[in-house]
């Protein structure tokens, strides 16, 4: 007789039959927990919902608002804050530790001078400068060697400021001397002292220009006397959000955000 009763061997059976039936349910229950697998529903799905915080370019503020609204409309539960600046100045405020998730700035280099707090970088549109001169432009600006003229006064942003740079690049291309009456520290503060009347001309974005309205005549530069500025954005090694913010970052180079980009007067990156 077999030293194990057919009782016994009837609770082996069920036992190891229990188990089996287990290991599939377990399984499922992984699928439906958050731990998807590759060929469950979860993975493609959304990041989790989360407080991003954007450090961007001043040129960027209403483009950026108009792609933040459509992105939070898309992913219910993200908020996203803009912090807008001089590209120089948003530096600044990543080297000291600034908390936040995301960068986006107006030229290639500030953003190369910052590897050691970023991810990897995308450029996500381009832009040009054109002259901007007051309203109705009284002094008959046409060509960038106007803006010589002693009796015009003219405002520029600081060197160190991405847009303060092209400008330079550009006048000292042309060999033309220019003395302005003021240096910003943004090209929106540039847009608004000829807005204001306080200078009759300055160099910006041309997306900037058109905000304006008639507030101001915007005068084209030939592209063989102009320059392109690339905005390159990148996510912030310090982000406690870190895959929102990859998200966002990606998002800005899907055909929705390339839209809102180029509808606002941005160049295809």
């Amino acid at each position: 007789m077999s030293p194990i009763s057919t009782p016994a061997r009837r609770r082996a059976a069920s036992a190891a039959l229990t188990a089996a039936l287990l290991v599939p349910l377990a399984a499922c229950g992984n699928s439906a927990d958050g731990k998807k697998s590759a060929s469950g529903a979860g993975a493609s799905a959304a990041p989790k919902a989360a407080n991003l915080t954007v450090l961007a370019a001043s040129s960027l503020t209403d483009v950026f608002k108009a792609a933040g609204a459509a992105y939070e409309k898309a992913n219910p539960g993200t908020k996203i804050t803009f912090s807008f600046a001089g590209s120089q100045e948003l530096a600044a405020q990543v080297k000291q530790g600034a908390p936040a998730d995301a960068l986006a700035t107006a030229d290639t280099k500030t953003m190369d001078g910052l590897k050691a707090e970023t991810g990897d970088s995308t450029i996500i549109a381009k832009n040009r400068l054109v002259i901007v001169a007051g309203k109705d432009n009284p002094f008959k600006i046409g060509a960038l060697k106007d803006l010589a003229d002693t009796k015009i006064k003219v405002v520029l942003a600081a060197p160190e400021v991405p847009v303060g740079k092209y400008s330079k690049q550009i006048l000292d291309a042309q060999k033309i001397e220019v003395k302005p009456v003021s240096q910003e520290p943004n090209v929106r503060a540039v847009l608004s002292k000829v807005e204001l009347g306080e200078a009759d001309a300055g160099l910006v974005y041309k997306t900037d220009s058109a905000k304006s309205g008639d507030k101001v005549v915007a005068v084209d530069i030939p592209d063989e006397q102009n320059v392109v500025a690339s905005y390159p954005v990148a996510t912030l090694k310090g982000s406690k959000n870190a895959e929102a913010a990859a998200a966002f970052v990606a998002w800005l180079s899907t055909p929705e955000a390339q839209k809102i980009l180029q509808d606002a007067g941005f160049q295809k990156p």
